[in-house]
């Protein structure tokens, strides 16, 4: 039960300092200063529009970040249903009150910056999944009845997702919600019904998606069938990352970037940009960063003593791993291109404000390791 006092906590500032993870919040911190000259590069060498307004970001929101870390885990447990609830209602807001950008309706004007409310609902589903499977008995755990909360939990923004339409969101969402789900101890055969409703399901989807879906699975399997069209972007995507080499062109010095022959190079194909410019050490590097993030966010769910953190932070950190792998995937033509950031990295407020909002909430389970969760 909610407490009002169970924002506070018996620590003092000076114990909650102590107890951050050093490793994970310079990790950050490192992850941070490099999006932010990447973002120089993308503009040009300049701070235009993009570059100023994605340093201003990651700055707040960092410190949002340690705020929501220095809060009791014991409030995040007690809110996880009302935070859910409040990213579902700005989900259906959209609906009435979103802004139409290309064809699609994802964003809410809240003076500040257009929300994207689809990426606060990938943490908002953790949340409530790690909740409700804390106060679950491991007996329940695979009883039909007890399924039924989260596939509605998972569904609902699935479709509202899904009708905006972005495709790639929606998987992202319903992937985060299946993770917790299995890490719950649910039995493999739901998994295996699942798969096959899928498949069964699956010309049904495909007969829902837009023209421009059809494309890209098409150009994915075949880029040089369009060239000029709906395979440029991927061709040029993987001629930057190629003609990177070992070392790169050097800072500030992207041809395929620089030259703007890479739409985009500032959201999803940030990787690109970099990758051009610092070849495959700097990859290697930002890969090494990305997983000792995922590493330590692990490691805090191994520590933290209540079933909840442990939840938030294996999902969280799974979560986390998927949306940098179809990231990569996508730039390099592994994957078709979906809409999905690269965390931090990417220019976008709302990607950056879930990513940093959940990992807020992973320190604090750091912070509070050793707190009940009630």
């Amino acid at each position: 039960m909610y407490r009002a006092n169970s924002i506070y906590s018996s620590l003092t500032l000076k114990d909650k300092i102590s107890n951050f993870d050093y490793i994970l919040l310079l990790s950050i911190l490192l992850l941070g200063v490099i999006s932010i000259f990447t973002q120089y590069s993308s503009s040009g060498g300049v701070f235009d529009y993009h570059s100023k307004s994605h340093a201003i970001r990651f700055i707040l929101f960092f410190f949002l970040f340690l705020t929501i870390s220095l809060i009791s885990i014991n409030f995040w447990f007690s809110t996880s249903f009302l935070i859910y609830f409040f990213f579902l209602l700005l989900l259906l807001g959209v609906e009435y009150f979103g802004i139409t950008s290309s064809g699609s309706r994802r964003w809410i004007n809240i003076y500040i910056f257009n929300l994207q409310p689809s990426e606060l609902m990938k943490i908002g589903v953790i949340l409530f999944l790690a909740k409700y499977y804390h106060r679950i008995s491991s007996e329940n755990v695979n009883k039909v009845l007890y399924l039924l909360y989260p596939i509605i939990a998972l569904t609902i923004p699935f479709i509202l997702v899904l009708t905006q339409p972005d495709l790639g969101t929606s998987l992202l969402i319903l992937s985060s919600g299946i993770i917790i789900i299995w890490l719950a101890g649910i039995k493999s055969k739901f998994f295996i019904y699942i798969s096959f409703l899928l498949i069964a399901a699956a010309p049904v989807v495909i007969s829902f998606l837009k023209p421009y879906q059809k494309a890209r699975i098409l150009t994915f399997l075949n880029p040089d069938r369009d060239p000029l069209g709906a395979g440029y972007q991927i061709i040029q995507s993987k001629i930057a990352v190629g003609s990177g080499g070992l070392f790169g062109k050097g800072f500030l010095n992207g041809s395929q970037s620089y030259l703007d022959f890479l739409p985009e190079k500032h959201t999803d194909f940030i990787f690109t940009l970099f990758s051009e410019e610092f070849g495959f050490v700097g990859s290697i590097l930002i890969l090494f960063l990305y997983f000792i993030i995922t590493y330590r966010i692990i490691k805090i769910g191994e520590q933290t003593r209540s079933v909840f953190g442990k939840l938030f932070c294996f999902g969280f950190a799974t979560a986390f791993f998927i949306y940098v792998a179809v990231n990569m995937s996508m730039v390099l033509g592994l994957l078709p291109i979906v809409g999905a950031p690269l965390p931090i990295l990417s220019y976008g407020g709302s990607s950056m404000l879930a990513i940093m909002f959940g990992l807020g909430v992973v320190m604090s389970c750091r912070i509070f390791k050793d707190s009940v969760v009630t």
